[in-house]
């Protein structure tokens, strides 16, 4: 049968899919309890001419058929492998009936092959076909997605792993790629379409009065005070588990996706977050990890036993299992409504013990960018707030800059800005909203040193400040109060220029912010071995700053929540030469 589904093929799958389900136990016992487990790698092309062909595709999660869009008939597509030094020859088929586009994650190419319609290149036509073609000049973890509408939601991801031309200085004996996404039966404009309707529709965790009388949540005070800024503080994820699937290489919690090892290998597990809006805490209980790459660049060995990532970020992790049993995987989406899990074993058949979610987070002060020493409301002026009634609470907020934009003068005033942080922090030092008490090493921006000299040591000519904004209630994304159609104009730097981006949120929720085409150099305190990222997740109420050297070309820069870039959380980053800038 072709790999390429048309849409007969795809509702007569979709209707034995549903017949099947329901019978229930004609689906095998993996799907059903997850004693067996999957142990299948995803399928994997290389070579000098590659041919992906993207169509739609049916595929089964936790037993149950959902439609998607894939590339030679897999969701998530297949991994591709190439060696640092080759040429990529790419041919990309386009079998869908509306256009679509591939982008190369992190891959440093020029800007007419980086793949994001209407910045790079005009897209691919339905029905037809575009060559890829650049050197590869890297080598490392990264992936592909398509950057047209919301493809991406619907399965349209894959991996990338790039072998060095000479050693690798990672030494392993065995590697697993693992691909942790989102998926929703739902279909992503439905989603979209929600969320502009009710932005908290998919939060089903709020605050209770049960939980109240149990301690887990916010005090009465704290409650009506947060309740008078109409902020909700378990509102850390848009789109939860209530509807999300997380996934595995394409495999649900129950389809128990296995990676073998054999007791004392070194074995090499390439972490890849090709979610749509999932930001990922990963841990395997009872097995230390040593990150040894972030965003496919080497970094000096650090031993951790957690790690929080964002869409769009990858990390490189060895562990070394020493004895016959088997470990999970746990995925746990950051508002922990859902985890995804997988398991390393000796050998297939095997399972651990799969943790229960860990109570939700609730934001505080400090993801408010109000941090008073608390990081909650005990911290705030008492004589000011203490016993206030809501409408006074909700003056005295306003007396601390909340819509009070004088802080914040690149902000243009309008319904996209809901809030704006008074005291912004450097919060690259954090392990990550939810995760500072932990209980053990949990990895933070500042641990990370790259393992070679970063190539380029020079100080920034000049500071370019950006204020991420957004508007909950309205559920409006941009960049200093603006989205992209409402801004068009590029950050224009020139080719060669050294600049220091500043980036500051002023909303409650992290933001993992992309710029194409460069890799940047994280101000961490490191100097001339800083940790070089291509993504880097913005805490909620934080600051990054890092320096860029400008390279030419039409880049796309944007947060890569794939609803907030949809909603306008977007900009394009024009590099000219000087010569043509004048």
């Amino acid at each position: 049968m072709s790999p390429v589904l048309d849409r007969r093929q795809m509702l007569r799958g979709a209707t034995l899919g549903g017949g099947a389900l329901a019978l229930g136990s004609a689906w095998p016992l993996w799907a059903q309890d997850g004693s067996a487990g999957i142990a299948a790698p995803l399928p994997t092309v290389s070579g000098d001419a590659i041919t992906l062909t993207i169509g739609h595709v049916m595929r089964q999660v936790d037993g149950r058929m959902a439609h998607a869009i894939g590339i030679n008939g897999s969701s998530p597509a297949p991994l591709i492998r190439l060696r640092e030094g080759q040429r990529a020859r790419i041919t990309v088929v386009n079998t869908l009936e509306e256009a679509t586009s591939l982008h190369w994650h992190g891959l440093l190419l020029p800007f007419q092959m980086d793949g994001v319609p209407g910045v790079s290149f005009p897209g691919i036509p339905a029905r037809s076909s575009f060559t890829y073609d650049f050197p590869v000049i890297q080598s490392g973890s990264y992936w592909y997605h398509s950057h047209s509408g919301l493809q991406e939601q619907e399965g349209l991801y894959g991996p990338i792993v790039i072998d060095p031309k000479g050693a690798d200085p990672v030494g392993f004996d065995r590697e697993h790629v693992i691909v942790l996404s989102d998926h929703s039966f739902r279909h992503p404009h439905m989603i979209f379409d929600q969320l502009k309707k009710e932005p908290g529709y998919f939060n089903r965790q709020r605050q209770t009065l049960a939980g109240l009388l149990a301690g887990r949540d916010q005090s009465a005070r704290d409650r009506a005070m947060w309740g008078a800024m109409r902020m909700d503080p378990a509102d850390v994820a848009d789109v939860t588990g209530s509807t999300y699937t997380y996934l595995v290489n394409g495999h649900g919690p129950q389809d128990n996706w296995t990676g073998l090892f054999t007791p004392g290998e070194r074995v090499r597990l390439r972490f890849i977050n090709a979610s749509a809006m999932t930001t990922f805490n990963v841990r395997i209980p009872g097995l230390a990890m040593t990150i040894v790459a972030a965003d496919g660049l080497n970094v000096q060995p650090v031993a951790i036993d957690e790690f929080q990532f964002g869409p769009a970020e990858t990390y490189d992790a060895i562990v070394v299992p020493g004895d016959l049993r088997a470990y999970t995987v746990v995925g746990e989406s950051i508002d922990r409504s859902g985890m995804a899990r997988a398991t390393l074993a000796p050998r297939v058949g095997m399972a651990a013990a799969v943790p229960p979610l860990r109570p939700r987070p609730l934001a505080t002060m400090k993801d408010m960018g109000m941090d008073h020493g608390g990081g909650d409301m005990a911290g705030m002026d008492h004589a000011a707030m203490g016993h206030a009634p809501a409408p006074a609470a909700e003056h005295a907020m306003g007396a601390m800059n909340m819509r009070d934009f004088s802080n914040a003068p690149e902000v243009r005033k309008g319904p996209g800005v809901q809030t704006i942080s008074p005291m912004p922090v450097d919060r690259t030092g954090d392990p990550g909203q939810g995760l500072a008490d932990a209980g053990h090493r949990v990895l933070t921006y500042r641990d990370l040193v790259a393992l070679e000299r970063n190539p380029d040591t020079r100080a920034p000519d000049r500071e370019v400040r950006l204020h991420l904004t957004g508007n909950m209630e309205r559920y409006m994304w941009g960049f200093d109060g603006e989205k992209l159609s409402e801004n068009p104009d590029p950050i224009a730097l020139l080719h060669g220029e050294r600049v220091r981006v500043t980036l500051i949120n002023d909303t409650m929720m992290g933001h993992p912010i992309h710029l194409h085409g460069h890799f940047f150099d994280l101000v961490t305190g490191k100097g001339d071995h800083a940790p070089r990222k291509h993504t880097v997740l913005v805490q909620p109420g934080g600051t990054v700053s890092w320096d860029v050297t400008g390279e030419e070309g039409d880049w796309a820069f944007h947060c890569h929540m794939l609803y907030h870039m949809h909603a306008g959380m977007m900009r394009v980053v024009q590099v000219r030469r000087a010569e043509a800038a004048a």
